[in-house]
């Protein structure tokens, strides 16, 4: 059977009639910030107290945009006669954004959580040598990591936060009983019988102080008659 002439433009001007009573989705930006997900790769964030200059990742870069610079500082011994150690000091940390690809790598390879993704992404600049960032901007950003996802609720805890929890417990525990026991007056049996004890010593020292001293018998030599 032979297409109907003109049915094709009807379909095609019912399309368009469908989208048009269709809500807009239009994301007014920058008005409003779009809603990313947790794990968008935006920018990676520094937190260099975690830092110890190990230089995996610059290592393992695939496009060798890290730049670390160091120096080693002695450190004394931590008890006398001990013997002293050398650490590296992070002097530098930047990262050229125009290089990098966003693999992720560094993130991974880290072996003490220095580096993470941040779903920041405003961040574009007029000329390319402005895009490599500092440790003081990489750790602006640290800021704007979004919190881990929660476990699954029949997960296991982890050790390290059960081993915490379990010390900071304590601490408090400690420290509210200490504070019970520095607001809690004092018992008035254990002050009558302290006030007792304090008199019944006074008492005692005093009647020593008192009582004339015994007079001292010299020693004598041998009595006459006896051999």
């Amino acid at each position: 059977m032979a297409p109907i002439p003109g049915s094709g433009l009807a379909k095609g001007l019912a399309v368009t009639l469908r989208t048009m009573t269709k809500k807009t989705v239009t994301a007014q930006y920058p008005d409003v910030q779009p809603e990313l997900p947790p794990r968008t790769r935006g920018v990676i964030a520094l937190f260099e107290e975690n830092c110890t200059v190990c230089m995996l990742c610059a290592r393992e870069c695939p496009d060798w945009c890290i730049y670390i610079d160091s120096h080693k500082e002695t450190v004394p011994a931590a008890v006398p006669g001990g013997r002293e150690r050398s650490r590296n000091v992070l002097d530098r940390f930047a990262i050229d954004f125009s290089l990098c690809m966003y693999c992720g790598i560094c993130i991974e390879v880290c072996p003490f959580d220095a580096l993470f993704w941040t779903p920041e992404f405003e961040y574009a600049e007029t000329d390319i040598h402005e895009l490599t960032h500092e440790r003081d901007k990489l750790r602006e950003w640290m800021w704007t990591v979004p919190a881990p996802p929660a476990l699954d609720p029949g997960a296991e805890e982890p050790k390290e936060m059960a081993a915490a929890r379990k010390t900071a417990d304590k601490l408090a525990a400690e420290q509210a009983a200490e504070a019970e026991r520095a607001a809690q007056p004092p018992q008035p049996s254990q002050a009558a019988e302290t006030t007792e004890a304090t008199g019944t010593t006074e008492a005692a020292q005093a009647e020593d102080a008192g009582r004339p001293e015994p007079p001292v018998t010299p020693s004598s030599g041998p009595q006459e008659g006896q051999s």
